[in-house]
């Protein structure tokens, strides 16, 4: 029998299913949270909640978003002749920081990947050759990530995207191979942006 009170283990288990964080770390999360005054549990409840409840995916570009289509989608002021191609909703976030892009975005949602069972039919490239047949656009800038899967899907998209007549860029190699884009800083980000090359 369990000398754990059933609430606490619970916690403790649906902490260890989030990336990154092993039994210890769910462990001490968790009594943390116990110790925690009330108001700062509810908020966090609050939070997690209003995360479920709220946010979609923008009809254009599939980023997460409280309205379809999202602020950036529906701001004028941003350039809709430009795209860039991205794996996650992080990324954008990490391209947004540095403060030099003012095109348009589309997630795919992950990238290629055979050995895990990721195929184009399971990205949201459908949708993008679509949105480039509704709106067509002057250059695509392929900002997947440097590592095999990512080129492996820029390798495809350059290729169903060569017919369209659209330019295709590849972010320059500013970026460390086999990096994340969430993780790199703005400066290289700035630079992978400003040095883009054709496809």
């Amino acid at each position: 029998m369990s000398t754990v009170a059933r609430p606490v283990a619970r916690l403790v288990e649906e902490f260890s299913r989030l990336p990154g964080i092993g039994p210890k770390t769910a462990s001490r999360l968790t009594f943390y949270l116990l110790r925690a005054p009330r108001e700062q549990v509810d908020a966090l409840a609050d939070a997690l909640r209003d995360l479920r409840q709220n946010i979609i995916l923008c009809r254009e570009c599939f980023n997460i978003s409280e309205t379809s289509p999202c602020a950036i989608c529906s701001d004028e002021r941003r350039d809709h002749g430009l795209i860039c191609v991205v794996e996650e909703p992080l990324d954008v976030i990490a391209i947004e920081r540095t403060r030099e892009y003012r095109g348009l975005y589309h997630v795919l949602h992950g990238a290629i990947s055979p050995m895990d069972g990721v195929g184009p039919a399971d990205l949201k490239i459908s949708e993008l050759m679509e949105r480039l047949r509704r709106q067509p656009a002057r250059e695509v800038i392929l900002a997947t990530n440097p590592n095999m899967e990512g080129d492996a899907t820029a390798t495809y998209l350059a290729n169903l995207l060569k017919p369209l007549n659209i330019a295709v860029t590849r972010l320059g190699r500013g970026l460390p191979v086999g990096g994340d884009l969430e993780y790199a800083d703005e400066m290289t980000l700035s630079r992978a942006l400003e040095g883009r090359r054709a496809f």
